[in-house]
């Protein structure tokens, strides 16, 4: 293939779910990249189900393979506001897809499952009008073919209505607002709603998009995506022949694209036009940012955290006149100062000294216990020169990583440091971290 070919594309995904679809879709963020490297394309999307869990490994191998990425979200939308929650009204959830422009649309996206989350979570996370009003800066809005509310209008025969939503849309983003159209002849009455969802676009001067909606790789992995379905929702999986024939959603060449898309050619310029549009950035690794370590006599990060650990070598019974004992605790401060971490280390103290003083049980792990700086500091409590263990196990010039300090708190009593933390540094930057749980191959068959 040639240089040109290769910045040529023909056809983008702009609307595709990863694992991260939680319990809905199949392919890791890899594995998308891999299959859009295959085809010859130069850019890609992730739009996962109202989160942005898989955001950073998808970048990070979209550009390990030379890929583009293209950040965004398969957001579901209130029936009315966010804060409305009345099981008979509020439980149907119609979708939009927004991709982000640049790194201020990827904030916004941030911000908007953010509150999705905190304000409009009722089943699932949701957005709504006031939302989209409000963080629409620098995000494309693509209206789904399936459960899009212009889409799901017209096949009730409701095209005032259809069309009062498309003019909301079109009034809050403006030329980024798009009509997804998408090729399902084998999805009864689908071929027949995206005619309307054509004309509707023509009479209404709107772009039209081409997609496909991706939740797995091959054809033949539609009975493993309704696996998980099962898993989630419950119920038993029909691997009848007739189910063999059901809906596509796998992953398509730019080849089927131009196939299916041949008579509205101008939504599949529109995949390659809105991918040049998409550009975020992400600096991954490069700056950090620690909590605001308020310190007194405007000292700063590194003196104060040479004053403390000064302050307590008697405190741990220790000579600061022992030549052992300065020579390994000045190295140690001088890498930390080196590396920029004086203030995670400061912080991690005053967590550790509230803790001591309210009496809640704390303990360290891992390979910061060879550090002489933590045990004087108070935040673990072996003196790694009597047991012999290395500071660089731990942290050295060389590592490029930060340095993770474990701190386990007594389960009836963790929720008070959370406390501690959120009104001293602000509750706004203070968040707990979630992890996902995944099903090796035993566990996946019962």
């Amino acid at each position: 293939m040639s240089e040109t070919e290769k910045t040529t594309p023909t056809f983008v995904h702009l609307h595709v779910h990863s694992h991260y679809s939680l319990l809905n879709a199949l392919p890791t963020p890899k594995e998308l990249t891999y299959a859009a490297k295959a085809d010859g394309q130069t850019a890609l999307a992730i739009t996962d189900n109202g989160a942005l869990y898989g955001a950073i490994d998808f970048y990070k191998a979209c550009t390990k393979e030379g890929i583009k990425p293209i950040i965004g979200i398969d957001a579901y939308l209130a029936p009315r506001t966010r804060h409305d929650k009345d099981a008979q009204i509020d439980k149907p959830r119609s979708r939009v897809v927004l991709l982000a422009k640049t790194f201020k649309g990827y904030q916004n996206l941030i911000q908007l499952v953010t509150l999705s989350n905190l304000e409009g979570f009722y089943y699932k996370p949701r957005l709504d009008e006031e939302l989209l009003s409000t963080y629409h800066e620098d995000l494309i809005c693509i209206i789904p073919s399936f459960a899009g509310e212009v889409a799901k209008a017209l096949k009730d025969g409701d095209e005032e209505y259809a069309r009062k939503k498309l003019t909301w849309y079109k009034e809050v983003f403006k030329d980024d607002c798009y009509l997804e159209i998408t090729h399902h002849p084998e999805i009864l009455d689908h071929e027949a709603n995206q005619k309307k969802i054509i004309e509707l676009a023509r009479n209404t001067d709107t772009k039209l998009v081409a997609a496909h909606d991706v939740y797995y790789l091959k054809p033949e992995d539609r009975v493993a995506r309704e696996v998980m379905i099962k898993i989630q929702s419950g119920g038993v999986v029909d691997v009848s022949a007739e189910s063999e024939r059901e809906e596509d959603f796998s992953f398509i060449t730019q080849a089927q694209a131009m196939e299916y898309f041949k008579d509205t050619p101008d939504a599949l310029e529109n995949t390659v036009k809105i991918a040049q549009m998409c550009t975020v950035e992400i600096e991954i690794g490069t700056h950090w940012y620690f909590p605001d370590y308020k310190i007194a006599n405007d000292r700063d990060a590194d003196e104060e955290l040479k004053i403390t650990a000064y302050a307590g070598v008697p405190w741990r019974k220790l000579d600061i006149d022992d030549d052992v004992i300065k020579t390994r605790l000045d190295y140690e401060l001088e890498v930390i100062k080196n590396k920029g971490y004086s203030k995670y280390f400061l912080v991690v103290g005053d967590l550790l000294r509230e803790s001591r003083e309210r009496g809640i049980l704390t303990t360290i792990r891992g390979s910061v216990a060879g550090s002489l700086t933590t045990y004087v500091l108070g935040i673990t409590n072996v003196n790694p020169i009597e047991y012999k263990l290395p500071f660089e196990r731990f942290l050295n010039p060389e590592r490029p990583s930060a340095p993770d300090i474990d701190m386990d708190y007594a389960d009836n009593r963790r929720d008070e440091i959370i406390e501690y933390a959120k009104e001293k540094y602000g509750a706004d930057k203070v968040a707990q971290i979630g992890t996902f749980g995944t099903m090796m191959a035993r566990a996946a068959v019962r």
